[in-house]
């Protein structure tokens, strides 16, 4: 499918939801760059049902197979993560990444992700002791320590958009983590608060002038400074989020997993909150 057959299938408004400016770029990142169709909370996947023989006879629903290209290309990335870290050793790593090592077990390394337990050997990641199935997270996990670890966060705070080559995802910020988590916690400060608290939040600097803000750790050495604004609806103020990284973040993680971790941070504290 190419992108102005893929287009016909978006509410062609340009409502940036997806994280772009535009419907048909859009339709180019899912088609051409194998960007997750499911962005768009408003694709009509029923429209893809339409001449639905014809399809079947050709290779099925094009929804679905964009979306099982996309998986096979996530699950390549794994592969090639784990043979990032094939040589790496993890006791000298770990210290890094703040994880732990055990010589009882050479390739295994230890650490929180979101205030859940990680156990990441060089073949296979537990969540929780469960085995960690969706592979966007193997991913981030797996980039996180194949990027080696570094100092620890000096908490030099910038936004998303000061950091270099993040144009394209300031409004996938917004989208899915900032604007989520304000339309969620308006008017609930107190109950934001003590969801963050259980996924190791701590408090920001005191000179902050955001209702709430929180240091969250969401990998060891990839803290988010969550700002959260309630709402005032006397003086006709919406709630607002804001999320702020430590200046050299990126040291840490690629962009791209920089920002699926602050949908995860989003995810996780809205599921929480369920």
């Amino acid at each position: 499918m190419n992108p102005l057959e893929f287009i016909q299938f978006t509410p062609k408004t340009n409502c940036g939801e997806c994280g772009q400016a535009a419907c048909l770029a859009f339709a180019v990142a899912v088609t051409k760059g194998g960007a997750d169709p499911s962005r768009c909370p408003h694709l009509a996947p029923a429209g893809l049902k339409v001449n639905q023989d014809q399809q079947d006879k050709q290779d099925g629903n094009d929804l679905d197979r964009v979306e099982r290209g996309q998986e096979e290309r996530d699950m390549a990335l794994v592969a090639y993560l784990k043979s990032k870290i094939r040589d790496m050793n993890f006791s000298q790593v770990a210290p890094l990444l703040g994880a732990e090592w055990r010589s009882q077990n050479p390739d295994l390394i230890s650490f929180e992700y979101l205030g859940r337990s990680v156990a990441l050997s060089k073949d296979d990641v537990r969540l929780d002791g469960v085995h960690l199935v969706d592979p966007r997270d193997q991913i981030l996990l797996y980039n996180y320590v194949s990027f080696g670890g570094g100092d620890v966060p000096r908490e030099n705070w910038v936004g998303m958009e000061s950091l270099p080559n993040s144009i394209s995802k300031v409004r996938t910020l917004s989208s899915y983590c900032e604007q989520p988590l304000a339309r969620r916690f308006s008017g609930r400060l107190d109950i934001l608060a003590g969801i963050c608290s259980q996924v190791g939040a701590f408090p920001g600097p005191e000179e902050q002038s955001a209702s709430l803000g929180v240091i969250i750790p969401v990998l060891p050495r990839v803290i988010h400074y969550l700002l959260f604004w309630d709402e005032e609806p006397e003086d006709g103020f919406e709630s607002k989020v804001k999320v702020l990284f430590d200046e050299h973040v990126l040291d840490f993680l690629d962009i791209e997993s920089l920002v699926f971790s602050t949908e995860r941070m989003a995810e996780r504290i809205m599921e929480l909150d369920s």
